[in-house]
């Protein structure tokens, strides 16, 4: 007995010495890999950002300390706002928050109900309780708090017409946990006008439809056994892909991985969203193709606390994104022609 005791202690040291060797290997790439971002890719970002070498370090992940310029960098700032913008819709909210806690009778503002403001407004107070709550970060006392409080708020006052929808919170969470928060702000904007994430969040379901048929064609291609087993059951993208869009994966996926495919997000587009969901199809595929529908959904809705970011972006990586010769946007904009033709021909597919 006291050598098997023997025996498992040098073998919990050995496994111990790999894994401390192993972080330690990581900490150094990451050093290595932040100064070559701060030195020479950052200060010519319009000339290397696309160089195969820029590429390939991306996909790596982005060292912390650059990782919040990196992604605003990489959303841009097409609708131009300020930090002097979002303090005044800032204002706006704090004006909206005290007059709905005084009265209920104002009348209705830039075409949005008072009712629908009010819901919005409670809605955010509701989501911030249930952002992240293990990190104890974002709840009423904990430092990030307001900042999250005041994204949102700002944000529901610039975009009434989108107003605020649940999981946006997380969004703006990730977001402050990289940025300054005026900075925050303007990524979160930026980011939420991207077609894709203004479809979900204003749930324009034509485009929604769209989205998940392109998403089905790579689905098929990729993983045929599993895409005929989840049609066998009559499973829709809809039923685990909507809440890995409106989240950005940050509430599936552990904080550091969802960052990591946030990284890559920044880096590709829309399309790496859904290439993700495939990853996790992939990585996935043999513990579903033995599960039925409610199992299935249920899987999904709760992915393994234990997912790696190695073993995931292995699969992300098999994962081919081009049917035929065509590639995401082209087999996009074919599903949008045939949707467009099938509205022209009263297609009963579109109203399944």
């Amino acid at each position: 007995m006291v050598a098997e005791a023997k025996k498992r202690e040098i073998k919990e040291a050995h496994k111990r010495k790999k894994i401390m060797k192993e972080r330690f290997k990581q900490e150094e790439n990451i050093a290595s890999a932040m100064v070559i971002w701060i030195n020479e890719i950052l200060p010519n970002w319009e000339v290397m950002r696309s160089t195969r070498r820029v590429r390939e370090l991306w996909w790596q992940g982005l060292p912390p300390s650059v990782r919040g310029k990196v992604w605003s960098l990489a959303v841009g700032n097409e609708l131009n706002i300020t930090p002097e913008l979002y303090e005044i819709f800032l204002s706006r909210a704090k004006e909206r928050w005290k007059s709905f806690s005084e009265t209920n009778s104002e009348n209705d503002v830039e075409g949005v109900s008072v009712a629908d403001r009010e819901a919005s407004l409670e809605l955010i107070k509701l989501d911030i309780s249930r952002t992240f709550p293990s990190l104890y970060i974002f709840q009423k006392g904990g430092p990030y708090h307001d900042v999250l409080h005041s994204i949102l708020g700002a944000y529901a006052c610039y975009r009434p017409d989108v107003g605020y929808v649940q999981g946006m919170s997380f969004i703006a969470a990730v977001l402050i946990l990289n940025l300054e928060e005026a900075d925050a702000f303007i990524a979160f904007a930026n980011l939420l006008n991207k077609p894709c994430q203004l479809a979900f969040f204003r749930v324009d379901h034509s485009m929604m439809l769209r989205y998940f048929a392109t998403f089905e064609v790579f689905f098929e291609e990729n993983l045929s056994k599993l895409f005929l087993h989840f049609k066998s059951y009559s499973l829709t993208p809809d039923i685990y892909l909507i809440d890995w869009i409106f989240t950005l994966y940050s509430k599936s996926l552990p904080l550091d991985l969802a960052c990591r495919v946030w990284d890559v997000f920044c880096r590709d587009g829309e399309e790496f969203l859904f290439r993700t969901g495939l990853g996790i199809l992939r990585l996935y595929e043999d513990i579903l193709l033995q599960m039925d529908f409610i199992h299935i959904a249920q899987f999904l809705t709760k992915l393994p606390e234990d997912i790696t970011s190695e073993k995931l972006f292995t699969c992300i990586a098999a994962i081919q994104m081009q049917n035929s010769t065509k590639k995401w946007t082209q087999v996009f904009a074919s599903v949008m022609k045939d949707i467009k033709e099938g509205d022209k021909n009263n297609s009963p597919a579109l109203k399944s």
